[in-house]
């Protein structure tokens, strides 16, 4: 990312929210205006089919701070919110939501936490009193955010929530992908991000639908297998690959070595015992894995030595810790 020549970017995917448009702009202009800080606000228009571009168009008209974008498709929205970042001229990058969920009001109290605490890269918010339904929000939200701190190691209340504060630095190395948007924290901690979490406001939705739907919970769960992976062994895919290759290939070998010593000192016919099958398979598919392993350190050396990306990220001095 280069040098930011402005404060404050504040980052906002738009999908259908025509409706809410005018008095989510209204609400960032009134929380912004008196924070004393130089900012922008980006709203990235995700290919919506109510007109919200439009209106985007005509708000932004009046307002220089507005800047929107449109994709020429709905692309999702780990996707919007990372052309938003790629756009962003902001020192410290700001996400929300554009359904109004999130309190905009929230921004300058969050910016002075930031600001008092230089120790830290991310501040994310906690929809501690959430106004959601409890059977179909709530309770798989405390799920997965259990699991997601568990498999990820940073540890969040609330992952889901859209309220999240960037120093630019922690993004400068985190491209985000298909549902990854909600994973920024820990894909940042790989990095060394150190990540703080503060209670904020959340309102109910009065306006327009929900884009979320149960196929979410599959989608977060892929998703997190990928960051668990990502994690783990991008720089050691051998370690992920060979070592399920391993258990796999031995039991595999050790039943084709016991059939082949039956049929070479007992004289049994093994050509119609299932158990030759079960080695054989073993054997190949452990195999398989293996080379998987072996190709994906190839191609880990492909990408950091011929394009000179290092696998590490050095730092300046320890910042010093402020107080509150």
């Amino acid at each position: 990312m280069e040098p930011a020549p402005l404060d404050v970017s504040i980052v906002i995917p738009i999908y259908n929210e025509y409706d809410n448009l005018p008095d989510l702009v209204e609400q960032v202009e009134k929380a912004m205006v008196p924070a004393n800080v130089t900012w922008e606000l980006i709203c990235v228009d995700d290919g919506s089919r109510d007109g919200s571009d439009r209106r985007l168009a005509e708000l932004a008209e009046t307002r220089p701070w507005l800047k929107p974008l449109y994709l020429n498709r709905n692309y999702g929205q780990s996707t919007a919110m990372q052309a938003g970042f790629d756009a962003a001229q902001g020192a410290t990058l700001i996400t929300l939501d554009g359904d109004l969920q999130n309190d905009p009001a929230d921004i300058p109290r969050l910016l002075r936490e930031l600001n008092a605490h230089p120790e830290i890269d991310i501040l994310s918010g906690w929809r501690k009193d959430r106004q959601d339904r409890t059977l179909s929000r709530k309770i798989p939200s405390r799920i997965a955010n259990a699991l997601i701190s568990k498999v990820t190691g940073v540890k969040l209340h609330d992952y889901g929530c859209s309220l999240k504060l960037y120093r630019r630095e922690a993004l400068q190395h985190v491209k985000i992908y298909g549902e990854l948007h909600r994973f920024i924290p820990a894909l940042a901690g790989q990095f060394g991000a150190r990540v703080m979490e503060l209670p904020v406001n959340h309102r109910a939705r009065t306006r327009g639908v929900s884009k979320y739907g149960i196929d979410r919970t599959v989608r977060v769960l892929l998703d997190l297998l990928w960051v668990k992976f990502l994690l783990r062994f991008i720089h050691r895919p051998m370690h992920a690959f060979g070592g399920a290759g391993a258990v796999m290939l031995v039991p595999g070998l050790a039943i084709l070595l016991y059939l082949a010593g039956l049929k070479l000192f007992a004289g049994a016919d093994i050509g119609h015992r299932p158990l030759l099958l079960l080695g054989g398979l073993l054997t190949l598919m452990g195999a398989q894995f293996i080379g998987m392993g072996l190709l994906g350190e190839m191609l880990t050396r492909i990408y950091h030595e011929p394009a000179g990306q290092k696998q590490y990220i050095l730092r300046d001095a320890p910042r010093r810790t402020g107080s509150r």
